[in-house]
């Protein structure tokens, strides 16, 4: 086939697809594609809002020394396809996943993906953007080396795939068991593959990634008979390098076990395309089939997309906005990123895997994992605290199961399809569930969710949380990034006596009220920034604040990016830093400074600069709201407007930085919306400027919360007042209940700053 015919295919594809996509909802506003480039780590695929498939293109799966940049398994910037594997995390600094990889070919086949730089030298296919469809659960392209039209969209469990081929050439599916996002040589420890009577194909693989010995099974079925099919077991291979063994020898057509599994199914010229249902199970292949028989019925592709659609134009109704196409595009995706994770991790049947490898059955919720917790407690969980409170029940009644099933006793930190990786630091499951407890988040066992918060703060292993304990801070002679887990750790004790405080627990409020104060151990006057303790009690030496990475005293970060996280006390820290004015002049440092971001090449997170301010992690994304804590909001705004205008933008390359399962998406969301919570597990926002001109929050009691601004543009980029229901506020700051009740903030935006407004004192905590 030519590359005209071919380009005429895709172009014939593209049109006959794109009317189902247009009609009404939100969905058709989502680019998928933002964050595809640059260090986003997101992925183009097919998904439905938390769902367990994430069905999408993988354009390299290389080894553990070189997966960052490929995390979510597609990079932008790529020209060819190794496959479309049904698991992905979204916007992740750390990759694995990838599983259940499926590629349709045309003629000859290949058992290895091949040489990206050597096309033809194996089952990979060059493409071209041109081709490629990419929309809110539907993702289509052309494999231009075989002339296929590949489409995919998926529903809960299950992905669903729809391959035209070339009517002159034999159609096949290679399902390649071996390529893992972060591979390495004997990643896979087993692997089962095996074909029913009926052609159901169904098996698991058990993989020692960043999960260890975490076991994924599958069904998959296909619309048309296969004619024939072989099974290889390629153990010899060493993948992505070659083959120099026994030769491409078929062991058996029905049933396989090894470590190098693959399947090839043929089909022969076919008159009509190929269709393909994939259900998997974090339990067994059973599951699997059960999950496919029931979530899996009948043949209607269409149908199947019309209802991802229709599932996300649900999720996205909960905002409506009113803004310029490219600022529509840009909040809309983001919000559907910030809805992608955590994912459904359970069985039709209730069942689930648990971090003790056992499995369990959930008991009126649904069970979900996938947590990210040190990025997502900070605004991905706050915002579906605010806008999808009923989802929040089942996410927290998630952790506490995960947490009682733990072998050791604590929740979970940052846990994917029910197990842990022990991956960052603290312990934010705990302001996760207070934040959603103060706000009024109900339907889970608050005495429960209390004691597993107790033993994720006392679990004396963990991160020298023993030392912690005994010292009031975590000496870095004892652990790494001492600093940063003291930090931490504070903040997450105030969350815990905040939930206690509400539940009337006066004695356990007051003993972990205590502990929050203990980031003041870590605040060295003489420097001006925090800094890490021996267990002497000196402060180490040498210090340099602008040192980062592993060794030193932070976590992906600096003493310059750190000196800010104390999101439970801000007064307490104005008041160290000498006042007000002597904050905000540090403040000002802090973004003004002239850095090479080449200070930061060898910690990959620290990116989207701003001086030291770095938007593209989690610790700086609270900074720019604390201007409003010190009686200056208009450089709040003014901050906020540089960050938005330089970290984002409706392209590929859009996202400064990792969005870390829905995070740095979720600041753009509430920063759009004019306010942001600075501090979860308090019912305040902080109140920065709207980004878009009207925003209506459909509440779930069937309220409305309206955010307008006028006059909204360039010219008008600070905040001459804010009113609620048309009376003044005088302080920079919002209450949760104020948004439940429904209402109006209107802001009306000037041209130059006031600086006399919204100097009202800051809420107390």
């Amino acid at each position: 086939m030519t590359r005209r015919t071919t380009l005429m295919l895709a172009l014939l594809a593209c049109a006959a697809c794109s009317p189902l996509m247009a009609a009404g909802g939100h969905a058709g506003d989502v680019d998928p594609r933002i964050g595809t480039g640059g260090d986003g780590h997101t992925f183009p695929g097919a998904t439905v809002p938390f769902g367990m498939i994430q069905l999408s293109p993988d354009t390299a799966m290389p080894d553990f020394k070189h997966a960052y940049k490929w995390a979510a398994g597609y990079r932008y910037d790529d020209s060819s396809i190794m496959g479309f594997s049904h698991t992905h995390f979204s916007g992740s600094g750390h990759s694995d996943l990838g599983d259940v990889l499926v590629m349709p070919i045309a003629g000859e086949v290949k058992l290895e993906p091949g040489d990206p730089a050597q096309p033809g030298s194996g089952y990979r296919s060059r493409f071209s953007h041109a081709s490629e469809v990419v929309q809110a659960g539907y993702y289509a392209v052309t494999l231009s080396d075989y002339g296929i039209r590949a489409e995919l969209t998926a529903g809960r469990r299950v992905g669903w795939h729809r391959y035209t081929f070339p009517k002159d050439k034999p159609a096949h599916l290679l399902l390649d068991l071996r390529p893992s996002i972060y591979d390495y040589p004997g990643k896979v420890l087993w692997s089962k593959l095996q074909v029913a009577d009926d052609g159901t194909v169904s098996g698991c693989r058990t993989t020692r990634g960043w999960a260890p010995g975490r076991e994924l099974c599958f069904a998959l079925r296909f619309n048309q008979p296969m004619t024939s099919r072989t099974l290889y077991d390629r153990e010899n291979d060493i993948l992505y390098k070659g083959f120099k063994g026994p030769g491409n020898q078929p062991l058996d057509h029905d049933a396989q076990n090894g470590r190098a599994l693959v399947g090839v199914f043929d089909f022969g010229a076919l008159k009509q395309p190929l269709e393909v249902k994939v259900a998997i199970s974090p339990v067994s292949a059973a599951n699997a089939v059960a999950n496919l028989d029931a979530d899996g019925k009948g043949w209607d592709f269409d149908a199947r997309r019309a209802q991802a659609k229709a599932a996300w134009d649900r999720a996205l109704a909960v905002v409506d906005v009113d803004a310029p196409a490219t600022v529509r595009r840009q909040f809309y995706t983001a919000l559907y990123h910030a809805m992608l994770s955590p994912t459904l991790s359970m069985d039709v049947n209730g069942e689930y895997r648990g971090p003790d490898h056992a499995v369990h059955k959930a008991d009126g919720y649904e069970f979900y994992s996938t947590w990210s917790l040190w990025d997502v407690y900070r605004a991905q969980q706050p915002l579906m605290v605010l806008l999808n409170p009923e989802r929040s029940t089942d996410f927290i009644r998630s952790l506490i199961a995960a947490r009682e099933a733990s072998p050791f006793g604590i929740l979970p930190v940052w846990a994917y399809q029910g197990l842990e990786t022990w991956c960052m630091i603290g312990y934010h499951a705990v302001p996760v569930i207070a934040d959603a407890y103060i706000k009024g988040v109900r339907g889970f066992d608050a005495d429960k969710a209390l004691q597993a918060m107790v033993a994720s703060a006392t679990y004396a292993p963990y991160g020298d949380l023993a030392d912690y304990m005994k010292l009031g801070y975590v000496p870095i002679d004892k652990e790494p990034e001492g600093a940063s887990k003291t930090l931490e750790y504070a903040y997450d004790d105030w969350s815990l006596a905040q939930m206690a405080k509400a539940m009337g627990k006066t004695d356990l409020a007051a003993t972990f009220g205590k502990r929050a104060g203990n980031w003041k151990n870590a605040w060295n006057p003489q420097t001006g920034f925090m800094r890490a303790r021996l267990a002497d009690g000196k402060f180490r030496e040498p210090f340099d604040p602008t040192a980062a990475g592993y060794g030193s005293d932070f976590t992906e970060g600096n003493a310059w990016q750190y000196s800010w996280y104390v999101p439970q006390d801000v007064p307490g820290l104005i008041e160290a830093m000498g006042g007000a004015a002597k904050f905000v002049a540090k403040l000002d440092a802090l973004f003004d400074a002239r850095v090479d971001p080449a200070h930061f090449k060898h910690v990959e997170d620290i990116t989207g600069l701003i001086g030291w301010y770095a938007h593209g992690n989690e610790p700086s994304h609270h900074i720019a709201y604390l201007y409003d804590y010190a009686g200056a909001p208009w450089k709040t705004q003014e901050r906020l407007k540089q960050i938005m205008d330089s970290q984002y933008a409706a392209r590929p390359d859009g996202l400064s930085g990792n969005d870390d399962l829905g995070q740095m998406s979720a600041w753009y969301v509430f920063t759009a919306l004019g306010f942001y919570p600075v501090t979860p597990a308090s019912d305040v926002y902080a109140i920065g400027r709207p980004f878009v001109g009207r925003a209506t929050l459909h509440l779930t009691d069937g309220k409305g919360f309206t955010v307008s601004a006028a006059p909204l543009d360039d010219a008008h980029p600070y905040v001459g007042e804010v009113t609620l229901n048309g009376k003044p506020l005088a302080a920079p700051f919002l209450h949760h209940a104020q948004i439940l009740a429904g209402g109006e903030l209107h802001f009306r935006m000037q041209a130059t700053p006031d600086r006399h407004r919204g100097v009202g004192a800051p809420p107390q905590g």
